[in-house]
């Protein structure tokens, strides 16, 4: 049983836990990522992020109804930052295309920049057969394949974004 000079401590260390317990985020990301990260609650990038992830996607959204904040940061790849793509990918395979972010398949996602994906050997932003997803305030630059891929699916908000140099000799598919 609690005294009655614990109780104040307590009711402000429960209030504490209400008030901050839910705002922070599941994953903070930054750095350098190896291995492809897969997320399955809301996240945010906390610095930028240098992918040296190969024949894989860099960061997977690995459930529904996630949100992934940039904050006005960047996630380079591994293409030439000087030629980019000039010899590009020669072929597409889903599942080993080297891309910023993979939401194959997901309902809900959302990605909020500002923010910059830049010089990625597949598409900046990939997503196949998912619904609702919202892309906004984005720039994506230099992808060896579009910017932004979306292929089927239902309901996107692709919007207030900025492509730029996407694309390659091979796959001459552009921004978004």
């Amino acid at each position: 049983m609690l005294s009655k000079k614990h109780i104040p401590r307590f009711v402000i260390l429960f209030g504490a836990l209400v008030v901050f317990g839910g705002s922070a985020h599941a994953t903070d990301i930054g750095g350098t990522i190896s291995n492809s990260l897969t997320i399955t609650e809301d996240s945010q990038l906390v610095d930028d992020v240098t992918c040296t992830v190969t024949g894989a996607s860099c960061i997977i959204i690995g459930a529904p109804d996630i949100t992934l904040e940039l904050n006005g940061f960047t996630i380079t790849g591994q293409a030439d930052p000087q030629t980019t793509c000039s010899a590009g990918p020669t072929t597409f395979v889903v599942g080993m295309a080297e891309d910023a972010i993979d939401l194959n398949g997901q309902t809900n996602v959302a990605i909020h920049g500002p923010g910059l994906v830049q010089q990625f050997r597949g598409p900046g932003i990939f997503s196949l057969n998912g619904d609702s997803l919202t892309v906004t305030g984005v720039t994506v630059a230099n992808n060896c394949m579009s910017g932004i891929l979306v292929g089927g699916g239902t309901g996107h908000n692709i919007a207030r974004n900025t492509a730029l140099r996407n694309g390659s000799r091979v796959f001459a598919c552009g921004g978004i």
